[in-house]
């Protein structure tokens, strides 16, 4: 067995109802004022926001709570500056991510370009990582999807050029993060799954990553099988909050493999495409998969039919068959099946591909020939 190194630097306080405790037990982290970085709107208006505030409140060390809600579903470059303004002048000392992907995304830019001098394009165009001066983060997420309470990547969106891109480096990891599936019981229907879905897309990517490690492809198992069996109960029932639970513990260990393994080509593809259409990133990579699935097959072909047959609980073979079950489990979610049905006109598919950036490397399928274009045309009208 070849080596590999594995880092997990994030304390996890996981399971239901346990937000409070482990707000308890981070006591010494919440010193002086914090800043709570929130989309907001739903989770204000349950309640949970306030509550969550007076909680740190009243850690012996903590002065004020500055909340920070001006966050959109794809976090973008203005908001995060104008956090990082917020979190200058208010003099903050520590970030809490509390929402969904985006929240917890943009928490983390507005810590890292809390640490620097420069502004944040610095980090964001000039491939900078972030470093030591970068604040501390607490990471709390609503929905099962993104993983980010556990990666070390913050994506975001320059609205003003239409590039979408991360700010990576070892210093966004947060230093602790609250996994509590309780947050996640009042997410819609389409939202949970489409952040379902984001579940399934990182383990079948870091399952076949070529940098995956045999700890990472266990996990990627077991989440597959988590998100094949649990997500379709949750279309029917949103209530079943043994489903809840499921899928918020896929997505936390999700998240260690996209540290440890990262993603493949459709995350790739996705950031172009959420850029240019501001859809969602769950139902970008829905419309991306089939196509992704059909060309990964041609490199990896045992490891396609094994990350298939593990979300279906059955043996599939062939080609064929693997991008079919794709594409019906993909329906039986009501999720894309194609760019067409995210609005995307024809001409913008060359305008896409030229913009995809990153390590594409990672994907076995990046050996073919124009792959990104192709797998942007075969995508278009889904066949």
């Amino acid at each position: 067995m070849k080596p590999y190194p594995l880092n997990i630097p994030t304390k996890v306080y996981f399971g239901r109802d346990i937000w409070r405790e482990a707000v308890k037990a981070l006591e010494p982290f919440f010193r002086g004022n914090i800043m709570l970085v929130t989309t907001g709107r739903s989770l204000t208006r349950l309640g949970y926001v306030e509550e969550l505030a007076e909680t740190i409140k009243k850690c012996p060390l903590a002065e004020r709570v500055i909340i920070f809600d001006s966050v959109s579903a794809n976090p973008r470059l203005s908001e995060v500056r104008k956090g990082i303004g917020s979190g200058k002048e208010n003099r903050v000392s520590v970030i809490l991510g509390f929402g969904g992907g985006s929240a917890l995304d943009a928490a983390k830019a507005i810590a890292a370009g809390m640490g620097i001098e420069e502004d944040i394009g610095a980090l964001f165009y000039g491939r900078k990582e972030p470093g030591k001066n970068t604040l501390p983060v607490i990471a709390i997420p609503t929905t099962a999807g993104t993983g980010s309470e556990l990666s070390k990547a913050a994506i975001i969106t320059d609205e003003q050029t239409r590039k979408k891109g991360g700010i990576r480096g070892a210093a966004l990891y947060p230093k602790a993060a609250i996994v509590d599936s309780v947050f996640t019981d009042s997410i819609p229907l389409r939202v949970t799954m489409e952040t379902g879905f984001d579940v399934f897309a990182h383990g079948m990517e870091s399952y076949l990553s070529l940098a995956g490690s045999p700890y990472t492809r266990m996990q990627s198992e077991y989440g597959i099988q988590i998100v094949g069996k649990y997500l379709p109960r949750l279309f029917f029932d949103l209530e079943d909050k043994e489903a809840r639970d499921k899928l918020s513990f896929a997505s936390m260990i999700m998240g260690i493999n996209l540290g440890n393994a990262s993603t493949c080509l459709v995350h790739r593809l996705q950031y172009p495409l959420g850029a240019h259409t501001d859809t969602s990133h769950g139902a970008g990579l829905a419309a991306l998969f089939p196509a992704w699935t059909s060309f990964e097959h041609r490199y990896a072909p045992h490891m396609v039919e094994r990350g298939v047959s593990l979300l279906w609980g059955q043996d599939i073979c062939g080609q064929q068959a693997c991008m079919e079950k794709i594409r019906c489990f993909i329906e039986k979610l009501e999720l894309p099946l194609s760019l067409k049905a995210l609005g995307v006109k024809r001409e913008l598919l060359q305008v896409m591909a030229s913009e995809v950036t990153g390590n594409v490397k990672n994907d076995p399928a990046s050996q073919e020939e124009d792959i990104i274009m192709k797998l942007y045309t075969m995508s278009f009208d889904g066949h």
